[in-house]
Parts: structure tokens; C-alpha cells; sequence
């Protein structure tokens, strides 16, 4: 079993024709994710990398059967890309593109919220569920099947952490990239709950940032569960200054409990192995699959 993307998807490219929705179109279908299709207004009826070209979601929807959707639009056309998936019947969305204007994205999760969809990003990396579908822009070929969940606002930490978790001769279940923006559709406690009920994951990586509360909400429901399966936490921007945006639109320290130090704090008093460095994941994760693990 997978969380929100697996061999069985039938995934469509928004913004199929454009150069960024092009190159990863065909990273992910050299993956042997199911690329169905994909929409660009104006090009429907055409073929583009042997995929058929739909003027719209709904059509591409009614045509492929379509349940996933992966979004190469610009900035500007992003946000009404998300609702018009919503809108198709699309279930997971995954919103690649960086830059949405933040009253744009206000407006799009406000309208989804009562669709049955599942948003992942803005400016994320996407899903992959290791040996099944790729559904974004993660380089592949680091990811390696196995029973350990990953939850990362950082997309080069995703990666990271991925390596880090194989070369301890561990391997993958899902790896969610949940994106670094203010307004985002999947915050870390919604997807470290999918990871926590999914009967194929054994234990979690939550890798966070500076800024905003997702981390100390996810290790509450983490301490919720009774701590049911280990997870392996990480805060990037552990020098950062008070004030300075560092990287990503949302890694903003506002006030006391949006620093480093702070959210590993709290992670730990819920029962999370907190590392300093990403480089320790793999052996912490190790040890917590023993009962060994402590925070450093």
C-alpha cells in the first residue's frame, strides 16, 4: 500500500506543452509512472511525447479517467489550474510551480476545501511513491522501495533524507514533498497522518523549516497517537536570523516559537529523534527501528 500516488494512478500534466511540464513529463514517464495525458488550452486534439493533449481537465478527465494531476502552470494561472482540477474531479493535485501569489492561493484552497481532493505544494517537489509513480520533480533514481515514510517542507531535504534512509539499507514508502510556501494545501500533521495509517509505513522523517506552527501541530498528533510508529524529525535554517525570509516564501522567523531551536524543542517533548543534521537521519532511524534512538 502507498499514500496518494501508486502504480494504479492515471496522472495528467497541466501545462503538458511548456518546457518545464515537457522535461518532467518525460522524467516521469521514463519512471513508469502512468502518464495518461496532459492539458494545454488550445492544443487539444494534438499529441505531445505520445500523450494526447486535452483543451481541459474535464475533458482529459472524461477521456482518460484521469485521478491525479501535476501542475507546470505559470504563477500568474496557477491557482485557477488547482480549482479546475478540483472542479474535473481530479483527487490529488500537485502543484509544482513556485511564485502563486499568496491572495491567489487564499482564494484556491478556500475553494477546494469541501471538494474530495487531496492539493500537495505549491512550490514542492511532489510525490513518489518508490517503484510505482513518480509524480513531480524528485530525481528518482535516489528513492528506493522500503516501509519509511517521508515528510519534507524542503525539496532538496526530501532527497536527502531519501539517501540517507537507503544507504542505512532502508527504503521508501512515500515520500510527500508538502512545499515551503505560507499558504499550502497539505500542512505536515495532514501528511504525517496519512504516513501514520498507512499499514506499509514503519516510521516517519518529518523534515521541517523556520516559520509558522506545521511542525509543533504535527508533533501534538504525533504525541496523540501514543507515539505509535518512530518518527525522525529535522528543522532546517538553524542559524537564521529573526526577520530574514531564508529560501523559501514561508521560512520566516515572526516570533519566538518560529525558530530552530524552538521547534526542535517541542518536537522532542512530543517524542519525536530530533537530529542537528540531516546527515544523521539514516543511523537515527536505525536506532529508533531498534529502540535505541535518543535526540541529539
Amino acid at each position: 500500500m502507498s499514500v496518494l500516488v501508486n502504480k494504479d494512478s492515471k496522472v495528467i500534466v497541466q501545462g503538458f506543452t511548456g518546457s518545464e511540464g515537457s522535461f518532467h513529463a518525460q522524467q516521469m514517464i521514463e519512471y513508469g509512472t502512468n502518464v495518461v495525458g496532459g492539458v494545454t488550452p488550445g492544443k487539444g486534439g494534438s499529441t505531445h511525447l505520445d500523450k494526447p493533449v486535452f483543451n481541459t481537465v474535464a475533458d482529459a478527465v472524461v477521456q482518460t479517467g484521469a485521478n491525479v494531476s501535476i501542475i507546470f502552470v505559470p504563477p500568474a494561472f496557477a491557482a485557477d489550474a488547482i480549482m479546475e482540477a478540483a472542479d474535473a474531479g481530479i483527487k490529488v493535485i500537485v502543484a509544482i510551480t513556485e511564485g502563486i501569489p499568496v491572495k491567489d492561493m487564499i482564494y484556491a484552497k478556500e475553494y477546494i476545501q469541501d471538494k474530495d481532493v487531496t492539493l500537495i505544494g505549491p512550490n514542492c517537489p511532489g510525490v513518489i511513491t518508490p517503484g510505482e509513480a513518480k509524480v513531480g520533480i524528485m530525481p528518482g533514481f535516489v528513492f528506493k522501495p522500503g516501509r519509511i515514510g517521508i515528510v519534507s517542507k524542503s525539496g532538496t531535504l526530501t532527497y536527502e533524507a531519501a539517501d540517507q534512509i537507503v544507504k542505512a539499507g532502508l527504503g521508501i514508502s512515500t515520500a510527500i514533498g508538502i512545499g515551503g510556501d505560507p499558504i499550502i494545501g497539505t500542512p505536515t500533521k495532514n501528511a504525517v497522518e496519512l504516513l501514520m495509517e498507512d499499514p506499509e509505513t514503519d516510521a516517519i522523517v518529518m523534515i521541517g523549516e523556520i516559520g509558522g506552527n506545521y511542525e509543533a501541530v504535527a508533533a501534538e498528533y504525533i504525541r496523540s497517537t501514543g507515539n505509535k510508529k518512530p518518527v525522525v524529525g529535522f528543522i532546517a535554517g538553524q542559524t537564521a536570523p529573526a526577520g530574514r525570509r531564508m529560501g523559501h516564501a514561508g521560512a520566516i522567523i515572526g516570533g519566538a516559537d518560529d525558530t530552530a531551536a524552538a521547534k526542535m524543542k517541542i518536537m522532542r517533548e512530543n517524542g519525536i529523534f530530533v537530529v542537528d543534521s540531516p546527515a544523521n537521519i539514516g543511523e537515527t532511524m536505525l536506532q529508533a527501528l531498534k529502540g535505541e534512538a535518543v535526540s541529539s
